[in-house]
């Protein structure tokens, strides 16, 4: 896979800091910033309190522990693993069967344990597959350029609907005419800021590398002036909140059908965050190496593991990242280490995090709906030089109709599935990218 890769020409957007290189504290701060306000970290969290009720105080500490672990994952996979620009965040792939493991094993405090001794257990095997070498073995022989631009472009495909669908059309912050506008107004600002960086050339480089906070800010403002901006739960919540503990606030129980739906959910993650790692490799024109992949797949073990010591959900890499480098230019690993540090703070900061969930989604989706369009563009530049054969044009194609249909699949529907099928389907790019792998192994290449 590294040969191939190897062989390409160059087709990474114009880095002005590279992985490696050293930038000042204050400006990594700034940069990390923008990195967390656009990774809606809060929302995994939010969500499996409200379909497992949990009360106010149990939410909280859910989004503590997330935010930590978040933290936490991002410092161990981009400084000690696999040394590469990556963020780490809590995985919507689980919610299914954390809620199905919760509420099988009786709910409450019992079934919350469970979910977490579930989780434990798997990323213990994470880690020994990593150890082993076992999954580079897999993407070497099975994801050659043609399947890894493929998983790219489906990646920034599926997260597209969710960013204009759920982020701007359905946001509850206000109308959907005023959603729409505060959209346009933070992802024309975003545009706005990134042709000036382009225009300038050296001398504006700085309106590039700021265009994500200014576009937040700037709809934010905008927000305020349309009067949907509300920041008074930021008011009544505290500065300062002290973290669940292990084994005195909750513990773990082990229960062995729960195990193996967690495992099953970890194939699927290292399968989702293989298209973020792909990502990422193509934005900075980095290959991704033997070395990468195996201590990848540890820090993904690592990173889940923490999670569950700390109370909360599995971790994966987060695409929107690669979609900001991209933008911005800036690839520094010393960035990543300030993402990792302000999710801490935020974790232990009841009126930060509060801060970050208060900003209005439409004005994240704006954004975030430009980042996704370059993750897809980014997918289709690693195919370039891939002579693009029938055999290929259904590998491409058949997981691109494979992704929109998914995204779009009646939750209804899904439901009435069998369980194993509800975790395939369930996430859009495990099927779609499975789907290119067989398409490419089974289909007849041209003579």
């Amino acid at each position: 896979m590294n040969t191939q890769a190897d062989k390409q020409e160059s087709h990474a957007p114009q880095l002005t800091v590279s992985p490696d290189e050293k930038i000042s504290v204050v400006k990594s701060a700034i940069l990390g910033l923008q990195h967390v306000i656009a990774m809606d970290v809060y929302v995994v969290p939010f969500l499996i309190a409200m379909l497992i009720g949990l009360s106010s105080g149990q939410s909280t500490a859910l989004i503590q522990a997330t935010f930590i672990a978040a933290g936490l994952a991002t410092i161990v996979q981009t400084y000690f693993c696999m040394k590469l620009p990556v963020a780490q965040g809590p995985s919507y792939v689980p919610l299914g069967a954390i809620v199905s493991i919760y509420v099988a094993s009786g709910g409450g405090q019992l079934g919350w344990n469970s979910v977490l001794g579930a989780g434990l257990i798997g990323s213990i095997l994470v880690i020994i597959l990593g150890f082993t070498g076992f999954f580079n073995k897999i993407v070497k022989s099975f994801i050659p350029p043609i399947v890894g631009g493929t998983i790219i472009f489906i990646v920034g495909l599926s997260l597209l609907p969710v960013a204009i669908r759920d982020n701007i059309y359905d946001a509850k912050d206000a109308t959907i005419n005023q959603n729409v506008l505060l959209a346009l107004i933070s992802g024309a600002t975003l545009i706005l800021f990134v042709l000036l960086g382009s225009l300038l050339r050296n001398k504006g480089s700085i309106f590039r590398v700021i265009s994500v906070m200014v576009a937040l800010v700037v709809g934010c403002i905008s927000a305020n002036i349309m009067g949907v901006l509300d920041f008074s739960a930021v008011k009544s919540a505290k500065w300062f909140n002290m973290p669940h503990i292990p084994f005195a606030d909750f513990g773990f129980s082990f229960n062995f059908s729960a195990i193996i739906t967690m495992v099953i959910i970890y194939f699927v993650l290292l399968a989702e965050t293989t298209g973020t790692w792909f990502a990422v490799s193509n934005v900075i024109d980095k290959p991704l190496t033997d070395k990468n992949l195996n201590r990848g797949v540890i820090g993904e073990g690592i990173s889940c593991l923490i999670a569950s010591l700390l109370g909360a959900t599995p971790v994966t890499g987060y695409s929107t990242n690669a979609g900001i480098i991209s933008i911005t230019g800036i690839a520094s690993r010393r960035v990543f280490l300030a993402v990792g540090v302000w999710f801490v703070i935020f974790g232990c900061s009841g009126k930060l995090a509060v801060l970050i969930s208060s900003i209005p989604t439409a004005v994240i989706g704006g954004v975030f709906s430009i980042v996704c369009g370059i993750i897809a563009i980014n997918g289709i530049q690693v195919m370039k030089n891939v002579r693009i054969g029938e055999k290929e044009m259904y590998t491409i194609a058949i997981p691109m109709i494979l992704t929109m249909a998914l995204v779009m699949i009646p939750q209804d529907f899904l439901h009435s599935l069998p369980t194993f099928v509800q975790y395939l389907l369930g996430s859009p790019i495990l099927a779609a990218s499975l789907a290119a792998i067989l398409l490419n192994k089974l289909l007849p290449s041209a003579k």
